[in-house]
């Protein structure tokens, strides 16, 4: 397969669980290169996603890595044949390379949890707010570039919308729901979107009220996604170059445990959505 120039974070992540099968094993890549009947160079851009990798090659590496975990080698395998054009890639070349893979990573997760602090979650934001926001942060974007951001925001709520959708559970600050990125009218209909969600039953929300003691994470901004088999759960922090995807088990431990520590200065679900629903009603 020829190799890619721009890999995405899934690619980067298969590339990834194959390295850390051959150091579980405890080879060295030049060890491996016989097996294959292949390069080092080849090997490196294998386990780094800019080269593809066949399924039949996933399993004869596993194998020889003396992998027995079925399930994560199934997982591994259906990521290989996973090269269907999705949804987000129409706008490859548009926009930024890491909206299109916080798209994929969330398509393909078997569960979503978030914090947010400062603004409404983007699954659960409208066309007007979401437009709002991306024009007071992005100034003078013409329309013609907004559009794209936009559109293509409203497009990942599909992931927690129709007949099969994700569980999503998010803990959402009081300062996220109060602040008005536009005007009352966007702000109530952006309350009545997230109460309507709630309602659908697979959303879960829990508010941090500005009252509450022992909340410390004012600066935290994350997602957790989980994958088929928990070797594959990824997790989505920011950074200063962007959105950082963390795959070390020692960071999602950390991640689930921050989660965690912040569910638990929140309201629970019944509070949350009562909390929500008088804010609507407050002149």
């Amino acid at each position: 397969m020829a190799p890619r120039s721009c890999p995405t974070a899934r690619q980067v992540r298969l590339g990834a669980e194959l390295r850390k099968l051959r150091e579980a094993a405890g080879l060295k890549a030049r060890e491996v290169v016989g097996f294959l009947n292949s390069t080092a160079a080849q090997v490196s851009q294998m386990e780094a996603g800019i080269a593809g990798v066949s399924a039949e090659r996933v399993r004869r590496l596993a194998e020889h890595y003396g992998c027995t975990d079925e399930a994560l080698i199934d997982a591994l395998t259906a990521m290989t044949g996973d090269r269907k054009r999705g949804w987000w890639e129409e706008y490859r070349g548009v926009l930024h390379p890491v909206f299109l893979d916080t798209a994929e990573v969330e398509y393909h997760a078997t569960f979503l949890r978030e914090v947010v602090i400062t603004y409404v979650p983007g699954l659960l934001q409208t066309a007007d707010y979401a437009r709002a926001v991306y024009t007071y942060v992005q100034p003078g974007l013409p329309q013609s570039e907004l559009a794209p951001w936009v559109e293509h925001r409203m497009k990942r709520r599909a992931v927690i919308e129709g007949d099969t959708p994700t569980p999503y559970e998010t803990l959402v600050h009081e300062c996220a729901l109060r602040v008005r990125v536009s005007d009352r009218s966007v702000w109530l209909t952006q309350l009545r979107r997230i109460l309507d969600q709630i309602e659908q039953g697979h959303v879960t929300v829990r508010v941090i009220p500005f009252d509450q003691d022992g909340f410390g994470g004012a600066g935290v901004s994350m997602m957790y996604a989980g994958g088929p088999v928990p070797q594959l759960d990824t997790g989505l922090r920011d950074a200063p170059t962007g959105v950082a995807f963390i795959d070390a088990e020692a960071q999602l431990k950390q991640l689930r445990t921050l989660f965690l520590k912040i569910r638990g200065a929140s309201l629970d679900p019944t509070a949350s959505r009562e909390f929500i629903h008088r804010l609507s009603k407050e002149p």
